[in-house]
Formats: C-alpha cells, structure tokens, sequence
C-alpha cells in the first residue's frame, strides 16, 4: 500500500535579535547594542528553536565570528551545553566568494540560494534555523524561504543600521511574551 502524505518540508525557522525601531544591527554592523540578560523562559525557548533543528544557514559575513565564538566557548570551564549545541550542528554558509570554511561541522553552498535552500528543506529531518546576517536573511525574505519569523526585541533604538525588510510585507503574529 502506498501513502501520498503530499510533500512534506522542514521549515526554515529564523532565529534574529532586533531593535525596536527595527534594526539587526547599526550601520557598520555593530551589534553593541543586543541586551545579553536573558531570563529562564528565553533561553528555553531558543533550547527549543535549536533542538527541533538540525542544520543551521549562515550568510558569510557572520560566519566567522560566529563559528569563532562558539568554538572557543565549548573549550571554557562550565561552558554552556548550548555552546556543544552550536558546534556539533551542522553549518551551512551561503557565499558567492568562498569554497572553504574552517570550523567543525561547516559546509560552504555556493549553488543558487533558492534552489540550495529549497533542496535542504526537502530532506529529511528536523527544522532549520537561520541566524543571519542581515544581507543573507534579507535575500531569503525577498525569495520567499522563511517560514517563521522569531525576532527577540531588544528594548533599545539606534535610529539607522542595517534592515532586512526591503520591503512591506505581511506577517502574522502567532505569539509574543514580553
């Protein structure tokens, strides 16, 4: 017997710190102004985000200084279990630029970004979480491939930065904790 379950895809989940004015970060990049204080029921909530994916997208420019943090935190005393999370995910960087990453668990796609991104939510698995930057995030708004947006409002303005709306776009709201 044969079940057609239709197609079945993981999500692309986005995972992003932004200002209240809407900014992911100032207008060299900066990010001085994240709020580093989370309480108990963040840090679940980011737990589960990561723990009900198992791939993570990249855009090059974030790539190094993320893959640098979280592989110089899990070698810490009472590094956080989260750090081993970052690590041992795999990782894969979108670029036009690079073949090579250095880094556990790290692939560079150098494919076109629809087809590329549409090819990884087609296989089997777990959800899929992007964590930016702000050109990659925004290249995946305009082509359609986010499927929930997950933006932590930091309680601060910068006046001008960097966006990843380009444009208006329709969203609903399934939840908000403050």
């Amino acid at each position: 017997m044969l079940i057609d379950y239709g197609e079945i895809m993981r999500k692309l989940k986005l995972q992003m710190q932004i200002t209240i004015d809407g900014f992911v970060a100032g207008t060299e990049g900066q990010l001085d102004w994240m709020t580093r204080a989370m309480d108990e029921k963040l840090l679940a909530f980011i737990n589960h985000l990561t723990d009900t994916s198992d791939t993570i997208l990249l855009g090059r420019k974030m790539t190094e200084g993320f893959i640098e943090y979280w592989e110089q935190a899990i070698t810490q005393p009472n590094s956080p279990s989260f750090g081993q999370k970052m690590v041992s995910i795999p990782k894969v960087v979108f670029s036009k630029t690079i073949n090579k990453v250095a880094g556990q668990n790290v692939r560079v796609e150098n494919g076109p970004l629809v087809e590329a991104v549409n090819g990884l939510k087609s296989q089997a698995g777990k959800d899929i979480v992007v964590y930016g930057g702000a050109t990659f995030v925004s290249s995946l708004i305009e082509n359609g491939l986010i499927d929930e947006f997950n933006f932590f409002v930091n309680p601060v303005a910068i006046g001008k930065g960097m966006q990843v709306f380009a444009a208006r776009k329709a969203l609903k709201l399934v939840s908000s904790t403050a």
